[in-house]
């Protein structure tokens, strides 16, 4: 129903208020009737009008919303008829029958929400870092096309890139292609780092094997760095310290590197748990209090393995890989 009490004219000496046109009766009128009820405004404020017209003009629009009014009645009656009809149908159907629908329908309504909310498609993006030096831009074009780029190479910018593993390129049916990011590893460059982790499904830490010793410090405290941030540990995102260059004969073995990365690991520990609630630095400390440090003691899941970029021995780090990024 429409409310035409808003029309209520105020007549003074030489003119007439039209409330109605400042609570938006204009708008609910249509084609000619609005034609006309913005001429009648133009007339009115160029002072054209006499106070006769005005009062004539109220009356008219009036009568207009009154014919408006008329032409809904029987919409309104149409939509309390279906109403009425509704309710009626409802009051048939058995109490037992009509709480078992509602029932129905809220289970299927609270599992579509859930499968919404959990069926979220999961990460693809694989961030490969470590210090610089380690071979992570040969291991990241290896796993890419299968080159081995003899020689040094040393990145700058993030190497980045969505494709299919070459191990995978004659596989057949649907596979699906990893996101691998690779950070540059230079201290000043890491801070590029924090832009890939949120959305990373797994972290590949590669450690140079052949020269392990001389980096072991400064490798376990990037590590550190990494395993401490907020994002990695509520996220319990998967870490793989990936040994490379163990095709050497002097390269050090995965169980060494491991065993030396956690003694590191847990002087470290020692020496920032008196500043840890003033180190902004990192969000979470690492393993038990009073206990010897072990990366099992990891909220997320921490493994090692083995590769050579050079020669294509990166299987290891295929199958961790594809343990996240589900084919």
């Amino acid at each position: 129903m429409i409310d035409i009490s808003c029309l209520g004219l105020s007549v003074g000496e030489s003119f007439v208020s039209f409330n109605c046109f400042s609570e938006g009766v204009l708008p609910i009128v249509s084609g000619e009737i609005s034609d006309q009820i913005s001429e009648f405004h133009q007339r009115r404020g160029g002072g054209d009008l006499s106070v006769e017209e005005e009062m004539a003009g109220a009356e008219q629009w009036k009568n207009h919303l009154e014919q408006w009014k008329n032409q809904l009645e029987p919409w309104k009656n149409q939509l309390e008829q279906w109403l009425n009809q509704g309710i009626e149908y409802i009051q048939q159907i058995p109490p037992t029958q009509l709480y078992s629908a509602i029932a129905v329908l809220l289970f299927t309504s609270l599992l579509l929400l859930l499968i919404r909310v959990f069926k979220r498609t999961k990460s693809n993006t694989i961030v490969l870092t470590g210090l610089s030096g380690s071979g992570k831009t040969v291991l990241f074009y290896q796993l890419r096309d299968g080159s081995s780029h003899q020689g040094a190479v040393t990145s700058m910018e993030p190497n980045e890139g969505t494709f299919v593993l070459h191990s995978e390129t004659t596989k057949k049916g649907k596979i699906k292609p990893v996101h691998l990011v690779d950070v540059p590893g230079h201290s000043r460059l890491r801070l590029k780092l924090d832009e890939f982790l949120p959305q990373a499904a797994g972290i590949v830490f590669v450690v140079d094997a052949l020269e392990f010793l001389p980096n072991c410090r400064a490798a376990s405290e990037y590590l550190y760095d990494i395993l401490t941030k907020a994002s990695v540990v509520k996220k319990k995102i998967p870490v793989l310290i990936l040994c490379n260059k163990t095709d050497k004969v002097t390269a050090h073995t995965k169980e060494f590197i491991r065993k030396q990365m956690e003694k590191e690991i847990d002087k470290l520990r020692a020496s920032r748990s008196a500043i840890s609630e003033a180190d902004i630095a990192n969000d979470f400390t690492l393993g038990v209090p009073g206990e010897v440090f072990s990366f099992s003691q990891c909220s997320n899941k921490v493994t090692v393995a083995e590769a050579s970029g050079l020669t294509g021995d990166v299987s290891q780090v295929e199958h961790f890989l594809r343990e996240n990024v589900k084919p």
